[in-house]
């Protein structure tokens, strides 16, 4: 993976949620041959799955007919987005569709491994949903814990030894008010949570952030501005501290290093030398097995 520094039309670096491109980013293809992967998901038909997208461009692959949505920006190199759209291009608008073809070629082991391993995640979307009821179970902290609508205090409260959020709202409750309640408590926790291990990290580091917010993106965990600004995904709140911790500590070192270069993943390793084992984690963990809000 090439990464370029930030520039005045991009000023930050992004963790992403999953596979997809972020600005400033060009994805290599793996080598050699994606190991302990079928063949028959190293190379999917893209026919079948994920549906062309509006306005998309078509290719034939050998065999195999590839759809692609191409657009043009000031960018100085072809960019490749693979996520639950399917296949996206970014290209500069000096450079031919004859180019963009070529590079699709180039790179197609690693355009239908990546679009296998969408239409992975996409069956393993059929797992039960929470439903927004009293009784329920979620996420918190990577451990389970209950939705109880009655409060014996009358108040929001959650109980650490039971692990039972007591919500504070009537029997007849509908889905929407207990969701709403629920994203709430969570995001209060965030605020308090991620800030705190934020300040813990940053002195670790000996670094000092200009700010920091939540955000609720859907393709990225954090970013880092080039001016200090630190926006971290409350979502994190569903995951074990050491993830947590992990997503603090990349994003902090960016105050370091704009880039991740082998100088920023040893200013990581310096304030958590655990990293490895924690964005392994972080990428086995699809958002689209989270709760939704």
């Amino acid at each position: 993976m090439k990464l370029l520094r930030p520039t005045p039309d991009n000023p930050q670096l992004e963790l992403p949620l999953a596979d997809s491109l972020v600005p400033g980013v060009v994805h290599e293809p793996p080598q050699p041959d994606m190991p302990g992967q079928p063949a028959a998901e190293r190379q999917p038909d893209p026919a079948a799955w994920p549906p062309a997208q509006p306005n998309a461009r078509m290719l034939r692959v050998g065999e195999r007919t590839l759809h692609y949505a191409l657009k043009r920006s000031s960018r100085r190199t072809i960019g490749f987005t693979v996520d639950d759209r399917g296949l996206s291009i970014t290209a500069p608008r000096w450079v031919t569709l004859g180019d963009v073809e070529s590079a699709i070629l180039e790179k197609q082991r690693w355009i239908f491994a990546k679009l296998g391993e969408w239409r992975h995640r996409e069956t393993r979307r059929v797992l039960p949903t929470v439903q927004w009821r009293d009784g329920a179970s979620l996420p918190f902290l990577g451990q389970p814990i209950t939705l109880r609508l009655e409060s014996p205090a009358a108040v929001l409260m959650f109980d650490a030894d039971t692990r039972v959020l007591h919500l504070a709202l009537p029997a007849h409750a509908d889905d929407q008010q207990i969701k709403d309640r629920v994203q709430g408590w969570l995001q209060a926790q965030a605020r308090r949570l991620l800030a705190e291990r934020l300040d813990l990290y940053a002195d670790k580091l000996g670094v000092r952030h200009t700010g920091f917010a939540l955000t609720s993106a859907a393709t990225r965990w954090g970013s880092c501005t080039a001016d200090g600004k630190i926006r971290l995904n409350w979502r994190l709140m569903h995951f074990p501290l050491s993830m947590i911790d992990y997503v603090a500590a990349h994003e902090l070192a960016h105050l370091k290093e704009m880039n991740h270069g082998p100088r920023f993943w040893e200013t990581v390793e310096s304030i958590f030398p655990e990293f490895r084992d924690a964005r392994a984690e972080l990428r086995a963990h699809p958002p689209e097995l989270l709760p939704t809000f």
